[in-house]
């Protein structure tokens, strides 16, 4: 079992509980998944950039990514439909919690002058989504070996019904929330 899903049960849970007052376990918010998005705006010149693209977020999640298509044409960016653009992970269970806690206890510290993710990425339901500009922060990904630096987008799904839930989940999970 994943490091974070037992620090979610054995306190995260009980944190929950006595902030917001919830009578049952099951009214406790819980992360549902995490999608991982790159979009590349430049596979428009350059195709094999998706692919290599694709490898480098196959190593960051632990799980195969798979290429996402242009929907429509776009003659002002010369795109065309069915064109590869990005590519994208979605994890669940066990894999969602492993890539949680590399990102919050190995990704997110390696990141240069950083103060703190900000809270303005919530939703309303309590889902949070934010962006990483390099994807070099993740130690499976080989600095010499990368053609370009890319940016990375994370999306936190939760169960939580208000964002002050949603914020308390994941700051009891570790989540390095500005001050």
């Amino acid at each position: 079992m994943a490091a974070l899903r037992d620090h979610y049960k054995n306190n995260c849970i009980s944190e929950l509980m006595g902030e917001f007052g919830y009578k049952n376990i099951m009214q406790v918010p819980k992360v549902e998944k995490v999608t991982l998005n790159m979009g590349l705006g430049e596979a428009v010149q350059n195709p094999k950039i998706v692919e290599s693209a694709a490898n480098e977020m196959t190593l960051i999640a632990g799980q195969r990514a798979v290429v996402t298509k242009a929907r429509k044409s776009i003659a002002g960016f010369k795109l065309r439909e069915g064109m590869p653009i990005g590519c994208r992970v979605t994890l669940r269970g066990d894999r969602m919690y492993e890539f949680l806690n590399k990102l919050i206890h190995v990704a997110i510290p390696r990141v240069r002058d950083f103060r703190g993710i900000k809270n303005k990425g919530f939703d309303g339901r309590g889902n949070f989504s934010f962006g990483i500009k390099e994807h070099i922060i993740f130690p499976e990904i080989d600095y010499d070996k990368i053609d370009k630096i890319k940016g990375l987008n994370v999306i936190i799904n939760t169960t939580a019904k208000t964002n002050e839930e949603g914020h308390f989940l994941l700051k009891a999970m570790g989540m390095p929330f500005k001050k």
